[in-house]
């Protein structure tokens, strides 16, 4: 899926990117659900060969403007994989202990260890986004956490850890569509949050936000992906894709296993 990859030193505008393409997979939102199914099957298999050998690490890094999909795609991507290897961390509001520290600190301890799959809904970039368009520190501040989060994920990276990092991508025509659903839905309701309807109102500040971000962090270590995410269906079989063509091509093998095996009875 590297039609979606941001080459590294490229300026992005998110108007030349179509968040309803669906070029790589012209079955169907019907057809889909057994490619789907397939990716899951892989996913599962290679999740617990990294298990297993216990000695590669994946993050996984998911941002989007509100309703764009983070959840839907640990829920249908993810199905089935053992959840003792993969672990999902959603960053929130920073707590008053998180912000006695510096802003990576509440990060870096939910990165994966070895063996491990972690997935950040949210993450370190809500640092050069939220605090950005909200205006919560001065641009200075979150102009140097570019250089930061670069350096950082580039520790991450020498230290072993795959990073993948996914924008999901939807028009904003679809973002009022899966708003006014969740308005209209009763079993949807709990997920409206007035405060939406503000970030929805600041949408060009954010899309701006996010072109900067796209643009000066997605690294050869780190690379973003622009996932086309106003078709739920195609979303996931980009990012199930990438994920099983990323742990494929670490060549994996599951450890030897002890001498003499093949003496012991078991009675």
């Amino acid at each position: 899926m590297h039609m979606y990859r941001i080459p590294p030193d490229t300026r992005v505008d998110l108007s030349d990117w179509d968040p309803r393409d669906r070029s790589r997979f012209d079955g169907g939102k019907k057809a889909s659900k057994a490619v789907l199914e397939m990716l899951n099957g892989r996913l599962r298999n290679l999740q617990e060969l990294l298990y297993a050998e216990g000695k590669h690490k994946l993050l996984i890094v998911l941002q989007a403007t509100d309703t764009g999909g983070k959840d839907g795609v640990i829920r249908h991507v993810f199905r089935g994989v053992n959840p003792q290897g993969v672990k999902v961390a959603n960053f929130k509001v920073p707590t008053p202990k998180e912000l006695a520290h510096d802003y990576l600190w509440r990060i870096h301890q939910h990165t994966p260890g070895s063996g491990e799959i972690a997935i950040f809904n949210r993450s370190h970039y809500e640092d050069v986004l939220v605090v950005r368009v909200h205006e919560l520190v001065p641009q200075d501040v979150w102009e140097r956490r570019f250089d930061h989060i670069n350096a950082f994920e580039r520790m991450l990276a020498d230290e072993g850890t795959t990073i993948l990092k996914f924008y999901l991508h939807i028009s904003k025509e679809e973002q009022r569509e899966r708003l006014q659903s969740r308005l209209d839905t009763p079993e949807k309701q709990w997920k409206f949050n007035v405060g939406d309807l503000k970030d929805r109102a600041l949408w060009d500040d954010f899309m701006a936000a996010y072109e900067d971000m796209l643009s000066k962090t997605s690294t050869p270590w780190a690379p973003w992906y622009v996932v086309p995410a106003d078709r739920k269906w195609y979303r996931n079989l980009v990012i199930g894709t990438t994920l099983v063509e990323t742990l494929t091509n670490l060549d994996m093998a599951y450890p030897d296993p002890e001498d003499n095996l093949d003496e012991i009875e078991i009675v």
